[in-house]
């Protein structure tokens, strides 16, 4: 019964993870009126509100596990999964139960249907509603697009955070960074404290003019702590001194500096944290992975051959990566990829590196994908090594037959690729 009600979910509700902008509801009335009906659970627990570009997922995740750490209950709201639905709900880095999931909609379903709710709004309501049933002392919460008109925005937060800005989703926030940082800056409330991570010279007047009409006081992460990652160890500093280092740290992406400074200055920030003890942030940002089942970022799934995925899929995250890989000391990289047919396809192929490695073209089981034979002519076309495939677990074996013991393996382009092949490995354990 659970599996034929998310069957319908999918099916019945707009979902723009799957086929793009015709599921954007560019209003708040719908998850207003949603919020009535369910007796408004976003009012009854405290929140963190967190946008941006890039980092969010990561941001959103090393906050929860922060909390976990303080001894709070906390709740977690996330998007897209990866693999199954109720990654995206989470309490203490548990999953919704398929059995709440039905009692909710067994109480709503009737109500919600005059709305013609997206997707994304009825998850988000959910997400709610199942936090408040289980009175969470917190939960932080993942914007799915922009920030002013995204169906979480009727949460008034503790805490505002906002990661970076960068292009993407232009067809729907906008063409400019100017215009996309209008839209996330909607998420600062009155006298709510909000973080900017990356400062940009561009987008900096906007968040001032608009933090300052609201009276909510404005950080800057990036001109406050220094994250250094020296081999596999990073420290944390603030004011030229030392806080404390990480040895290890199971998120390897060095992009993930950025999202912890980000981090560092959210926490400083929250009524209930103890600045003084760094200990808390150490075993938080260390547990990442064990406190929220956070996956899918520089993940390593095998030592032989090494072979890492990661979900970045637009131009500064593939950049991020392209730098990262680089780097890497393997004479050969072979590159699993596919994407969605609306990112921005030229200045990706423009930032990817062609040398050194074979690029295996596929596409995801999705509407949106673009189709692995179009991806392909155009890497051709941009002399690019390119084997096209006919799906991602047909990808993922090709480079896994032609990989030789000393080069390495990367999955990516697309969360959809990456959650494809991840579901792949689960069934196969499983069998």
């Amino acid at each position: 019964m659970y599996h034929q009600l998310l069957e319908k979910l999918f099916s019945s509700y707009p979902m723009y993870h799957k086929i793009g902008s015709s599921a954007y509801k560019e209003s708040l009335e719908n998850i207003e009126q949603l919020a009535d009906i369910t007796a408004h659970p976003d009012k009854q627990f405290k929140t963190i509100h967190i946008a941006g570009t890039n980092g969010k997922g990561s941001v959103a995740n090393l906050l929860a596990s922060y909390c976990q750490e303080c001894g709070l209950k906390t709740g977690l709201y996330t998007s897209p999964h990866l693999v199954n639905f109720t990654e995206r709900i989470k309490i203490n880095g548990k999953e919704i139960k398929p059995q709440e999931i039905l009692d909710f909609f067994a109480i709503y379903k009737v109500d919600f249907e005059a709305l013609e709710p997206s997707f994304f709004e009825i998850t988000t309501i959910l997400a709610f509603w199942y936090f408040a049933q289980q009175k969470v002392d917190i939960a932080i919460i993942e914007t799915g697009l922009g920030g002013r008109l995204d169906a979480t925005n009727i949460i008034t937060p503790v805490l505002a955070v906002i990661t970076n800005i960068s292009k993407d989703h232009t067809n729907l926030l906008g063409e400019t960074l100017l215009k996309i940082a209008f839209e996330k800056a909607g998420i600062i409330k009155d006298r709510v404290p909000v973080v900017v991570g990356e400062s940009h010279v561009e987008t900096a007047p906007v968040f001032k003019t608009v933090a300052e009409s609201k009276l909510a006081p404005l950080y800057c992460a990036d001109q406050q702590y220094k994250i250094d990652k020296n081999k596999d160890t990073i420290t944390v500093s603030k004011n030229g001194k030392t806080l404390f280092t990480l040895p290890d740290f199971p998120l390897q992406g060095d992009y993930q500096l950025k999202n912890i400074a980000t981090f560092m200055q959210a926490t400083a920030l929250l009524p209930f944290s103890n600045t003084d003890d760094y200990a808390v942030h150490q075993k938080a940002l260390m547990n990442v992975v064990k406190n929220c089942a956070f996956r899918g970022r520089w993940q390593l799934l095998s030592t032989k051959p090494y072979t890492i995925c990661d979900v970045g899929h637009n131009p500064d995250g593939i950049k991020a990566i392209d730098v990262q890989l680089s780097m890497m000391p393997f004479p050969k990289i072979h590159f699993v990829i596919g994407m969605v047919n609306d990112k921005d396809i030229h200045t990706v192929l423009s930032i990817l590196n062609a040398e050194n490695r074979v690029y295996y073209v596929c596409n995801a089981n999705i509407n949106r994908a673009l189709p692995a034979t179009a991806l392909c002519e155009k890497m051709t076309t941009a002399e690019f090594n390119t084997v096209c495939c006919t799906s991602v677990e047909d990808a993922y074996h090709t480079a896994l037959h032609n990989c030789l013991e000393d080069e390495m393996i990367f999955i990516g382009g697309s969360c959809f690729v990456v959650g494809e092949l991840l579901e792949a490995i689960e069934k196969k354990k499983s069998i």
